[in-house]
């Protein structure tokens, strides 16, 4: 069930500029695809800097319920897994995700490598995010998957897949894929690859969505000992099924968080911010959005652990075109900064937004309108053209029980009075400290 609404926040606009170091906790994105890694490695991994939250916190409830030994330290944030070679340890179970994207469509996938029957569930918005592009991969694999009630939606019931001794000989299990919605179906997929007889190659029609978030996962199945082969252009891709070997492996700070602090220095004349374990080697593609950023006219420097930004030394914030079908996660964050833009900035290719948790592109659409601002959306992209007299409608901001608009919002009333965000604590899903992290740069 989603949980009450708690109370809004009545944000106070900063009195001053600010020159802060701050370190969002760890990804959720890598913690989420290391805590399965580990858990289908040989051996015992130690995961260190995860990030404790709402989405993590069900994959360790569902990891546990599935049988695996998950031994968490709160206070050190640290998570010791004993592997299970590929298999599944118990043989039913039913997992209640919540609105856990991660955790639901890499489970789904993971569940084929068991008996079964699985039963995976969520919330109310989980039943309405799209998932048979990741269903009818499987059933070709192999995998009994069925719809307990719409089609093409959650929750489910998964059966495994039997074993093809056969694969490895025939050049193993090759799938063809046409564009999908989320690259969360994409890794789920290449997660269960080294565990698959004969491993896994899939290729790909078209481009594909959020490639960054794709390549995060192959990097870091790589470093739990997984073998690919990847052509130049991602229209192929081969998984070797040679299984994940144990890893200790500590976990970035969160990128798609950070964007939240670096759009307050943007907007901010005369402040900076560091993000330190944040730099040009991270595994998240969302860690570009600080080119973005210099596009804008802020100086942006970024080394191999850490990034920069600075407001613009003008004080002027420059609006921009940009396509972000590669970083959906920070469209939220630029569609708020564009307020404090000279100029329409305009956002494409980000349609995905749609199926997240809320339709993305229509919460935007509503409440930067009730800021003041001009709003278009035309087909997958989104144009926003500030207030006029550059002064934002005092408004209190509605946040669907989705943490990206709370957090993103939140910027806007770091630079004017009168902005209100209502149901906060929505940012536990993946940042529960995220208010008392904002109020350090007062």
């Amino acid at each position: 069930m989603t949980q009450e609404p708690t109370a809004p926040i009545k944000m106070a606009p900063l009195k001053s500029a600010f020159d802060v170091s701050i370190a969002p906790p760890g990804s959720k994105s890598l913690t989420n695809r290391a805590l399965l890694l580990a858990a289908l490695a040989q051996g015992t991994s130690t995961l260190s800097g995860v990030l404790l939250a709402d989405d993590t916190r069900r994959m360790l409830e569902a990891l546990d319920t599935l049988g695996f030994s998950v031994k968490l330290d709160e206070a050190a944030r640290t998570v010791v897994v004993e592997g299970s070679s590929g298999a599944i340890p118990v043989d039913q179970a039913k997992l209640m995700l919540g609105n856990a994207g991660t955790a639901v469509r890499f489970l789904t996938a993971a569940m084929a490598l068991g008996e079964g029957p699985y039963t995976i569930d969520g919330i109310a918005r989980m039943r309405e995010r799209p998932i048979g592009q990741l269903v009818e991969p499987l059933r070709e694999l192999g995998a009994e998957v069925e719809y307990v009630d719409n089609a093409g939606f959650p929750p489910l019931t998964v059966e495994g897949i039997e074993p093809d001794p056969m694969a490895a000989l025939s050049g193993g299990n090759s799938v063809a894929l046409e564009p999908t919605l989320s690259s969360q179906f994409i890794s789920a997929l290449f997660q269960i690859g080294p565990c698959l007889v004969g491993g896994l190659e899939l290729t790909f029609s078209g481009r594909i969505t959020s490639l960054p978030y794709v390549k995060m996962t192959l990097d870091l199945m790589e470093v739990f000992g997984a073998e690919t082969a990847r052509d130049k252009g991602y229209r192929s891709v081969r998984v070797r099924g040679r299984g994940y070997k144990a890893a200790d492996y500590a976990i970035e700070p969160d990128a798609s968080n950070a964007t939240y602090f670096l759009a307050a220095a943007a907007a901010t004349p005369g402040a900076k911010v560091q993000i330190p374990g944040l730099g040009s080697e991270s595994l998240q593609g969302d860690a570009e959005f600080c080119d973005v950023l210099g596009r804008m006219g802020c100086d942006v420097t970024q080394r191999l652990h850490d990034t920069v930004v600075a407001a613009p030394p003008d004080g002027v914030l420059r609006a921009v075109e940009v396509d972000l079908n590669d970083m959906p996660d920070t469209a939220q964050t630029l569609a708020v900064l564009a307020l404090f833009a000279e100029g329409t900035t305009i956002i494409r290719n980000v349609g995905n937004l749609r199926v997240k948790e809320t339709d993305r592109l229509a919460a935007l659409e509503t409440e930067l309108t009730k800021l003041g601002a001009v709003v278009n959306i035309t087909g997958d992209d989104i144009a926003i053209t500030p207030p006029f007299d550059g002064k934002l409608t005092p408004a209190a901001i509605d946040t669907y029980d989705d943490h990206r608009m709370a957090m993103s919002f939140a910027v806007a009333g770091l630079r004017f009075s009168g902005v209100t965000i209502n149901d906060p604590d929505c940012v536990n899903k993946t940042y529960p400290g995220f208010w008392n992290d904002l109020d350090t740069l007062r």
